[in-house]
């Protein structure tokens, strides 16, 4: 059982509260940010807890065991730091909240009572609901390995042992937004577009620093710029001149592994194992059933 810091027992059991909700929210980019439903701002475990920023909570439900569950905070998208852009642009995605509780007389008088991730934020006229989702739903994840021909490893990571970060597998380049989805770069790539498709572009300038978005495909056309078509917008302004990384991608097959970038030995997919397309069809003449890999 949790045990409250005895002045935080003291300010439940008298006759007037004066506890205050806090909340903290550590954004995957390190970003450190406080709030609280209280009138005044409060300082405590190294943050600054921010009021008037329209903050509240709802209920929020309990059950003994290992299922997730699930909150809700509601704030103005007025409060400082929180501005509907950022929400769209993702930087708030996979960020943590604690959920604390403090005597505003005492803040040092505080306790942890939630761990939650940020879940879906949905943005209205003047305010947004974030869902914070219990850690106990990272236990949803589904963990281990799939039987399958393709790689599992992503380009460059610690099983894939590939190293990205020399030109041509990396560069940066200067472009513009061409519409949605699309940017234009004005940089020699020193590769074929088309094997940046799969690859990552992250701005490196601007309003957009820091956001990163898949890439769906890479054309040259016929000005000699490169279309870089994203799969999902990057919601920032993108203005031209502003940087951008672009990292060569991988269709996670065998032979692009071992032609482009021979790391075939490192290769995490399972080839030379028969589908079911192979072991339920039909045996013909003239086919070879002798055991051999699928792929040579």
């Amino acid at each position: 059982m949790r045990t409250l810091p005895a002045d935080l027992a003291v300010a439940i059991e008298g006759p007037v509260t004066t506890l205050a909700h806090c909340w903290r929210l550590t954004r995957k980019d390190g970003v450190v940010l406080g709030f609280t439903d209280h009138d005044e701002a409060l300082s405590f475990d190294g943050t600054r807890f921010e009021a008037a920023t329209g903050l509240t909570a709802s209920e929020a439900e309990a059950a003994l065991g290992l299922g997730a569950t699930t909150g809700e905070v509601e704030g103005a998208l007025s409060a400082a730091s929180i501005e509907e852009a950022d929400i769209a642009a993702g930087r708030f995605d996979g960020a943590t909240i604690e959920t604390f509780v403090a005597d505003w007389q005492n803040p040092e008088a505080h306790v942890r009572i939630d761990l939650s991730d940020l879940g879906e934020v949905r943005r209205g006229d003047t305010a947004f609901t974030a869902e914070l989702r219990s850690v106990a739903g990272r236990l949803e994840a589904i963990h281990g390995r799939i039987y399958r021909r393709r790689c599992d490893a992503v380009l460059g990571d610690a099983r894939c042992r590939f190293d990205l970060s020399e030109p041509p597998f990396t560069v940066e380049c200067t472009g513009h937004s061409a519409g949605e989805g699309w940017i234009v770069t004005e940089t020699p790539l020193g590769a074929p577009p088309d094997r940046y498709a799969f690859g990552r572009l992250t701005m490196l300038d601007g309003e957009a620093a820091g956001l990163s978005a898949d890439v769906a495909s890479a054309v040259a056309s016929t000005t000699g710029r490169v279309r870089i078509v994203m799969a999902s917008p990057i919601v920032a302004a993108i203005a031209t001149g502003d940087r951008f990384r672009l990292v060569q991608g991988c269709d996670k097959q065998f032979s692009t592994c071992r032609e482009r970038f021979a790391n075939h030995l490192n290769f995490r997919g399972f080839p030379h194992i028969p589908g079911t397309d192979a072991s339920l069809r039909a045996a013909k003449s003239g086919d070879v059933h002798d055991g051999s890999p699928v792929v040579p």
